[in-house]
């Protein structure tokens, strides 16, 4: 049976419930009201992540059903992603202590990485690594901060949508690269989900996108990467390049806030990203260099990486590097008077 009929049905019905959420949150005053810490400027609807989160629980379903996305992967991505949207939308809708969203996250985590079988095998600067047990315990970590750093870096317009589109496009461009192009439906209807609600949320935005839906990103896209690297572990390698953007800048910045000794937990506006809007003076020159950035030089070094059958991590290294760079250029994790 063809299923290609998903990708315009789930783009409009995205699209569709982003609307309908918009006037749901405008009816019912959820409006995001601009503080000391925000990076915009007039009050705009929020929660309009959750039509990503319903079309692609509808999408995880039929591609089940069609037998194109194994069972393992489909529980896996079905409850963490689930139990990661509930929660953010219950703390879009009023607070949720620190601590129990960490136990949710954690259980969510805990939950995907059992089905998934942890991580296999591993080349890291050509040794084989075998994580064993170990691989379950680094990989439910990875999973959590996967999760909170998509949160982090949902700050501006349009750039939550833009990374989650460009990733999951070029992961699937990899996939045919590789040879197993029928790997590359979830991320593909990801891509489709995300884009129905980015023409809402493409700066200027109309409404943001919440915890429940960059939650959701976080956690979904984590548990992609890990499911590659069942596929192909140069694969994984590939897909944590793909996501260099977010990684390096939310690491980079949360280990700078860290050695300070802030309150990580708290809120700021200390990214790269969000000093680099702030100098521009608008949230679209970023949005876009996120996404050109990572379509004309993570995914090329990526595509290499599979062409050629490199070392993942040396590969990693290098793409990595400029955005280190840009993460000290725009001083990523400094303390925000510093902007005065």
């Amino acid at each position: 049976m063809n299923y290609w009929w998903l990708i315009p049905a789930l783009f409009g019905l995205s699209f569709f419930l982003t609307a309908a959420l918009r006037r749901y949150a405008l009816s019912r005053k959820m409006l995001d009201v601009p503080n000391g810490r925000s990076s915009h400027s007039i009050p705009t609807p929020r929660g309009g992540g959750v039509a990503i989160v319903l079309s692609y629980l509808v999408a995880l379903v039929a591609l089940f059903a069609g037998g194109l996305i194994a069972a393992p992967l489909f529980y896996a991505l079905i409850g963490a992603g689930a139990l990661t949207a509930i929660v953010g939308f219950l703390d879009d809708h009023g607070h949720i202590a620190a601590r129990w969203r960490l136990l949710a996250h954690l259980t969510a985590a805990v939950w995907a990485v059992v089905w998934l079988g942890g991580l296999p095998t591993i080349s890291v600067f050509g040794l084989s690594v075998d994580v064993s047990w170990f691989g379950y315990m680094f990989a439910t970590i990875y999973l959590v901060w996967m999760l909170n750093l998509y949160n982090f870096m949902d700050g501006i317009d349009g750039i939550a949508g833009v990374e989650a589109i460009t990733v999951c496009l070029g992961g699937c461009v990899l996939y045919w690269i590789n040879g197993t192009p029928g790997e590359g439906w979830p991320l593909v209807t990801l891509a489709c989900c995300a884009a129905g609600f980015l023409l809402w949320n493409f700066p200027p935005a109309r409404i943001f996108m919440g915890d429940a839906g960059s939650g959701f990103l976080g956690i979904a896209l984590g548990v992609l990467s890990i499911q590659a690297a069942w596929v192909s572990p140069t694969m994984f390698w590939a897909l944590l390049i793909l996501l260099g953007v977010f990684i390096v800048d939310a690491t980079f910045t949360l280990l700078r806030r860290l050695i300070r000794g802030d309150k990580v937990y708290e809120a700021h506006r200390s990214h790269a990203y969000q000093f680099a809007s702030r100098q521009f003076g608008k949230h679209l020159p970023v949005t876009l260099a996120v996404g050109i950035f990572n379509v004309f030089w993570l995914l090329p070094a990526a595509l290499c990486l599979i062409s050629y059958d490199l070392d993942g991590a040396t590969v990693l290294a290098v793409a990595y590097a400029p955005l280190v760079f840009l993460a000290v250029k725009y001083r990523a994790g400094e303390l925000e008077r510093s902007t005065a």
